[in-house]
């Protein structure tokens, strides 16, 4: 019983973690890779999917308006 409360516990706190982490990515405009991939894989699954770094900087490229994505700057 107490193992059950431990691993229950463990599970709500790894959720609570996820969720901060994921909010604090939304916040500085790096959206989550692993539901990229889902969407890649969803919509587009004869399309190579970015990689993990790839997407990082596609993303920070398309924040700051750098590359293709020249169109808009914050400074």
């Amino acid at each position: 019983m107490q193992t059950s409360t431990f691993s229950n516990l463990r599970g709500q706190l790894a959720a609570f973690g996820k969720g901060v982490r994921d909010g604090a990515r939304l916040m500085v405009g790096q959206p989550d890779y692993d539901v990229y991939l889902a969407h890649m894989q969803a919509n587009h699954p004869d399309t190579t999917p970015m990689t993990r770094v790839e997407f990082f900087r596609n993303r920070q490229d398309a924040r700051f308006g750098i590359g293709n994505n020249a169109g808009f700057r914050c400074c």
